[in-house]
């Protein structure tokens, strides 16, 4: 897998939950059977596979003058179990001297997609604790419910005691009911949803589960095409026979399902995004038979490396049929289609623009028929004024209808902040990597004004009018840490008078809606007193 390539690439062919109390156990169960090196103890992150991939095999793969490679979007149909093999004991590895076990390993499972050794552990069929029934699905709104990321389409995540059926006094008197591991697995990723007595959750081994909320027995899996992120969204769905409701995510390949939200079975798929590196990370939010997918990427790991045709990838946002899956309609972040800007010294065609993923679950404002998200950075310089962005697009056409950047010049590619790393592929001028990572939230405050919150990575904290094209109503700094990354990365909840986020580093704030002031601020206590 060094820059040199091999020319014999045949071996590649071949939360506020009213009934439970959730756990997810990961790395406690037993051993695969045949074990891989590295995979017993993961050290390294789930982004540190494609970053090898960057660096060390895009001079072959994914470069037309190398006609035998497997193009990154084929490789990304195999095993990793297969990757490995090829990488360790086949032809390909000679390309993965200098690598250790846990590296390869690394790679094998970011291309793929899946973990090594849960190609079939997770099977529902194989687990002992199978519902003994499989009862209709009861309308979800007849019982208390947690759906998709923020529980509600504003994203405000709260529900009044009413509405969860949990009251404040109960809270410390909650024990653990029951729980659920994931076989080989490390994360699940997204949280879960509670529906009509139900938990739907997916797993970085690449399944997605429903689960009896009181018992914790499993009714059914679900094996995508690659490991699913995101929240899981509960909604009514026609046209497939006696399918009342769907489940609807997105996975890290950049496809989208429905399936049968009381048997699991496949309704319907289809990839929003042909880019190798797209991804859907964030739940789509749903509305009016309308799915709104956000499109993310992982291009920016490590495009510095001169043997990648740095960058290409524009975030977006697809709204689709959500009883067909059809497309409806596609919107960049980006307007502008890349174009080749030059040729670095290595030869490598370089493009742009780029960048400005979607990080986040939309806003859907049923009232001004409109939705807003976050963009991450840029990966070109001159930074997109769409990049590090609210932007509110028409929620029937995907048109435009305004745009607020919050930090502007932030070209950002990993690597390329340090002077001893950086090469021709990075920015002119490099940024600090200050996305919106969080999706935006829609509140109407105690005085009827509607306020759309916006939160940052150095820890800015906004206030939008929806009703003045996104104009500031203000704008304040609640980070702890002076570093200038000690603010927010995955979202808050709002009441109707204050905002309350978990800050990087430890510690709550609470923001006045109105005003923009701190409330209050506490410090979480060190983890061994806790």
């Amino acid at each position: 897998m060094k820059n040199s390539c091999h020319r014999d690439f045949d071996s590649l062919k071949l939360i506020p939950l009213s009934l439970i109390a959730w756990i997810a156990i990961s790395g406690t169960v037993t051993a695969q059977e045949t074990p891989v090196p590295g995979t017993a103890e993961r050290k390294l992150g789930s982004e540190y596979g494609f970053i090898i991939f960057q660096e060390r095999c895009t001079g072959c793969h994914g470069n037309p003058d190398v006609e035998k490679a497997l193009s990154p979007d084929l490789l990304r149909e195999l095993a990793p179990e297969r990757i490995y093999a090829a990488l360790t004991s086949g032809a390909m590895q000679v390309h993965a001297q200098g690598l250790t076990a846990e590296q390869i390993a690394r790679v094998s499972e970011s291309l793929s997609g899946r973990l090594m050794g849960t190609e079939t552990k997770g099977e529902a069929a194989t687990m002992p604790n199978r519902c003994p029934g499989n009862p209709s699905l009861r309308d979800p709104v007849s019982s208390p419910l947690w759906n998709g990321w923020g529980g509600t389409l504003g994203n405000t995540r709260f529900k009044t005691a009413a509405e969860s059926g949990l009251a404040v006094t109960a809270i410390p008197r909650l024990q653990l009911q029951w729980a659920f591991g994931f076989d080989q697995g490390i994360s699940s990723f997204g949280q879960p949803a509670v529906v009509a007595g139900r938990v739907f959750v997916g797993t970085d081994t690449g399944y997605v589960y429903s689960l009896d909320a009181v018992s914790g027995c499993v009714y059914w899996s679900f094996k995508p095409k690659s490991n699913v992120r995101n929240a899981i969204n509960i909604g009514p769905v026609t046209g497939h026979g006696d399918s009342r409701y769907a489940a609807y995510f997105g996975d890290l390949k950049a496809n989208v399902y429905a399936v049968d939200a009381r048997t699991g079975e496949l309704l319907w798929t289809q990839r929003v995004d042909e880019h190798y590196t797209a991804r859907v990370t964030s739940a789509p939010a749903l509305y009016a038979g309308k799915l709104f997918v956000p499109v993310s990427s992982w291009e920016e790991a490590s495009a510095r490396t001169l043997d990648y045709p740095c960058c290409s990838f524009r975030g977006s946002i697809v709204a689709m049929n959500a009883n067909t899956g059809e497309i409806l309609w596609k919107t960049y972040t980006i307007a502008a289609a890349p174009k080749p800007i030059k040729v670095n010294s290595k030869g490598t065609q370089l493009w742009a623009p780029a960048g400005a993923a979607v990080w986040n679950t939309p806003v859907v404002d049923a009232k001004r028929q409109a939705i807003y998200f976050g963009t991450g950075d840029a990966y070109t310089h001159p930074a997109a004024g769409t990049s590090d962005a609210i932007i509110a697009l028409d929620l029937n056409t995907g048109g435009s209808l305004w745009t607020y950047q919050v930090h502007p010049g932030d070209a950002y590619l990993v690597g390329c902040q340090f002077e001893n790393m950086k090469t021709e592929n990075c920015p002119e001028e490099v940024g600090k990597d200050w996305d919106i990572p969080a999706p935006p939230i829609l509140q109407t405050m105690t005085d009827g004004q509607d306020v759309l919150i916006v939160c940052t990575k150095p820890g800015d904290v906004l206030s939008l009018n929806p009703d003045k094209q996104g104009a500031m109503n203000w704008r304040v700094n609640v980070a702890r840490n002076p570093s200038g990354y000690g603010g927010m990365r995955w979202g808050g909840a709002t009441d109707r008078e204050s905002v309350y986020f978990g800050l990087v580093g430890g510690g709550l704030v609470a923001v006045d809606l109105a005003s923009g002031v701190t409330r209050w601020y506490a410090l979480l206590p060190p983890e061994g007193e806790r």
